[in-house]
């Protein structure tokens, strides 16, 4: 009962305040399309040890440089990776803290 509540009481609320623009929600569907890859979440785990070049990455993950490459390119235009160039390599790493929060989020909810 006091779930319905607090259920009933968070829907009034998005009621009151209205929903995010369309662009704003097509742009939130976008960025959970990129975490719909299992290959991507292992490069984001692998990311949350330390900045990795590609070579490492593919290490960690399993799969081969280009095809680490090509979900990079997916990841970094997602604002979720960034990169540094160190020399003639490229190091990648979390965009920032949110990235962490968002995948621990998303265990906890799959794991309960």
């Amino acid at each position: 009962m006091a779930q319905e509540k607090m259920a009933h009481e968070a829907g009034s609320q998005v009621v009151e305040r209205g929903l995010p623009d369309e662009e704003v929600l097509y742009d939130l569907a976008d960025l959970f399309k990129v975490f719909a890859d299992t290959t991507r979440i292992r490069i984001l785990y692998a990311l949350m040890e330390r900045e990795l070049f590609v070579n490492e990455i593919a290490d960690a993950v399993g799969i081969s440089q280009s095809g680490v490459s090509h979900q990079l390119r997916t990841l970094k235009q997602a604002k979720l990776i960034r990169s540094t160039r160190d020399g003639k390599n490229v190091r990648y790493a979390l965009d920032d803290d949110h990235v962490i929060t968002m995948l621990a989020q998303g265990l906890t909810h799959v794991t309960e």
